[in-house]
């Protein structure tokens, strides 16, 4: 039996072990099994028109030569979305290491382990990079997580800025456009007020609840938002930072300038 086919390197079951299954749940054949549990209203009249399989090793030839015809050219999106130089200690003992991925399989249980550990390493990361005192377990996308940091900014209004009708919410003109999209989409339906603007030029009154800036801002400036900071908390509000987690490095980081919620960026490619 080749082990080259993939099929032959499963777990089965095996052609000798058939019968015996078959004969388990009474039925004769496969194709009978499938006639009594499948529709046949949602089943092909004709076999596939497949070509003939390849072998693991041809397939991975094939997927190379397909991947060689790619071409990389210098990109401008921005965006937040730009290329980096990774270091190769981190390309070897991270992304390339199996241990991050072969550790634990789905068939066990003890799987939970090993994802509460990277959730573990990956919060206090967090914390160390943002200067804030919790970090939750990541979502999706930046987009994503700053909406639900004005969520979590709404829900949060004291009884007060309820009766008083509290439902807007500033949001610096240099933002990610994908973030604002995102923001302004997930704002509609919950009744709040999108307002636009430069973060030095904001006005605040008992109707906000909440602001939101980017660090570094969408057109890359990196900016001293202390004074803003201070003047979103003197409102009442809480304040809402999209920082790039890489930046961090080098820049003070947002938990120690006056954020309440730090979404984390890092769209690469």
């Amino acid at each position: 039996m080749s082990s080259d086919i993939f099929v032959n390197r499963h777990i089965g079951p095996r052609d000798h072990e058939l019968p015996m299954m078959l004969e388990t749940i009474g039925v004769g054949s496969l194709q009978e099994l499938i006639d009594k549990t499948v529709p046949g209203n949602i089943r092909l009249e004709k076999p596939l028109r497949l070509p003939k399989a390849l072998s693991e090793y041809e397939y991975l030839n094939h997927i190379r030569r397909i991947g060689s015809k790619n071409k990389l050219f210098r990109t401008f999106i921005g965006q937040g979305y730009y290329g980096v130089a990774p270091l190769s200690v981190i390309i070897r003992n991270v992304l390339e290491n199996p241990s991050w991925y072969t550790s634990y399989t789905p068939y066990q249980a003890e799987i939970s382990q090993g994802r509460l550990e990277a959730l573990l390493n990956f919060q206090t990361m967090i914390i160390d990079l943002t200067g804030m005192q919790i970090a939750n377990a990541s979502l999706l996308d930046e987009s994503t997580a700053a909406a639900e940091a004005m969520i979590m900014m709404f829900n949060a209004r004291s009884r007060n800025a309820v009766k008083a009708g509290a439902c807007k919410f500033f949001v610096d003109e240099d933002i990610f456009i994908q973030t604002l999209d995102v923001i302004t989409t997930r704002s509609k339906p919950l009744g709040i007020e999108l307002v636009k603007g430069k973060y030095n030029e904001a006005h605040f009154d008992e109707s906000f609840f909440g602001a939101f800036i980017q660090f570094p801002a969408a057109s890359g400036q990196i900016r001293d938002y202390r004074d803003f900071a201070e003047k979103v908390h003197a409102a009442g509000l809480l304040l809402g930072v999209a920082a790039d987690l890489m930046s961090l490095t080098l820049l003070t980081p947002p938990g120690e300038w006056g954020a309440d919620i730090v979404v984390g960026s890092n769209q690469r490619f």
